[in-house]
């Protein structure tokens, strides 16, 4: 070795495959310390489900208070905690402010850019990546490994191979596949062993298998405001109040997306599950009963629905969905059904139709800097890890912050590893 060379500084080289929040994170933390990182993405361009997703407003992160937020992972919130204690939602307006974005606390507590947009961030974002040096590689379609540890990518001109010092997995979950996020690597990790969950919907829609007139007529029309109650095995009770829409084949919509965890989950123990929807949130049943009990001379039940109870259009089609002729005669019924409507979910909508996913790489599969402890020197980030949240700025928030984890941590393994073959090499020499 020249004396040139061995002045030369170590310089790591780290592929992050996936170019969504987290594999951008991920980059942008990794290329801070000095190592090469490259970006590959199977689209046109990064950010294709980021960009989606705040189409009708981007919900950032969430203003509740740390405790609070942490809770909204569920059973996976100990293993998030470590991760948003290093970036938190402060943390990420601090980091989108200084990209241009200001944002400000909606009257749900959510927290968006002043433009509600999704694309000016974006764009100053990959800006500010690309001019730090940061290489992206789109239609870079990854399919796992060579026989020499090489990653493997399929792509306009054929196949290519990659030697890196370390990998970052960010290749999302299984929904929007059309964006990007197919789930195809889960192939790719279990055939080295690393121990997967099931991907499976998360902030979905499910179906009911409504009457075709029903499903005709009320199709894409919001149920507001309503109350859904639902009981698990233990008779533990959930309720919220807020919107839904009934679709075609079921009802979807934040209300509904808020329940998805469990509601799903109780689907796959037994099959179906029930949950019960109070249509006049603002009545009471007494008062319900005293203002159905009133005269209807030859006004319609219908009719009379609207004008003493307040129930009409969909409401009112749901009440006819769920009761049979003879009891929409009998008022304590009616009230009965309006006060606690009996709802009974089939099934989660497919995978694909989700807004996010469940499952991916279980947990005991990686170590505290998310590097998969049966493939030294790959980690992995965001969605593709086994946990969940709701809709409302956590699912992004997580995503940034692990990736970030990630990132760093792929950095400084990297950075490790060509050290020591430095080293090895300098002793040979």
């Amino acid at each position: 070795m020249s004396a040139a060379e061995r002045s030369r500084p170590c310089v790591a080289h780290v592929a992050i495959i996936g170019g969504g929040p987290a594999g951008l994170m991920a980059a942008e933390v990794t290329r801070a310390t000095g190592a090469e990182v490259d970006v590959y993405d199977r689209m046109g361009s990064v950010g294709r489900k980021f960009l989606i997703a705040g189409k009708g407003g981007l919900n950032l992160t969430h203003s509740d208070g740390f405790e609070t937020f942490v809770a909204r992972y569920g059973s996976r919130q100990a293993e998030v905690r470590r991760w948003l204690e290093a970036f938190d939602a402060d943390a990420l307006r601090a980091w989108a402010r200084e990209l241009g974005v200001e944002t400000f606390v909606g009257s749900s507590g959510r927290v968006f850019p002043l433009d509600l947009k999704a694309a000016p961030l974006l764009r100053g974002w990959v800006r500010r990546l690309r001019a730090s040096g940061v290489r992206f590689h789109m239609h870079y379609n990854w399919r796992g490994w060579d026989d020499d540890g090489a990653l493997r990518f399929a792509c306009e001109d054929g196949q290519h191979r990659v030697d890196a010092d370390a990998v970052v997995l960010a290749l999302g979950g299984g929904s929007w596949s059309v964006l990007g996020s197919d789930g195809a690597w889960v192939q790719a990790l279990q055939q080295r062993g690393i121990d997967i969950a099931p991907l499976a919907p998360s902030n979905c829609g499910f179906e009911v298998g409504w009457s075709e007139h029903f499903a005709k007529r009320h199709a894409g029309q919001p149920v507001k405001p309503v109350i859904v109650e639902w009981r698990d095995a233990g008779a533990v009770v959930i309720r919220k109040q807020g919107e839904f829409v009934v679709t075609a084949n079921g009802v979807e919509g934040s209300l509904i997306y808020a329940f998805s965890a469990p509601l799903r989950d109780a689907i796959s123990a037994q099959g179906a599950t029930e949950i019960r929807l109070d249509l006049a949130p603002g009545r009471d049943a007494a008062r319900l009963a005293r203002d159905l009990a009133r005269p209807r001379g030859s006004r319609s039940l219908s009719e009379h629905l609207r004008r003493h109870a307040g129930i009409d259009g969909v409401k009112a089609g749901l009440l006819y969905e769920v009761l049979s002729k003879a009891q929409l005669q009998d008022n304590a019924r009616v009230v009965a059904a309006i006060k606690s409507l009996p709802l009974k979910l089939l099934r989660p909508r497919p995978l694909d139709e989700a807004i996010s996913t469940a499952g991916g790489v279980r947990f005991n599969a990686l170590d505290d800097t998310l590097m998969l402890k049966n493939l030294a020197a790959v980690f992995c980030a965001g969605e593709m890890i086994d946990w969940e949240a709701p809709t409302g700025g956590y699912l992004l928030t997580a995503c940034f912050a692990s990736g970030r984890i990630a990132g760093r941590s792929a950095a400084l393994h990297a950075l490790e590893r060509v050290r020591t073959a430095a080293a090895i090499q300098a002793q040979r020499s």
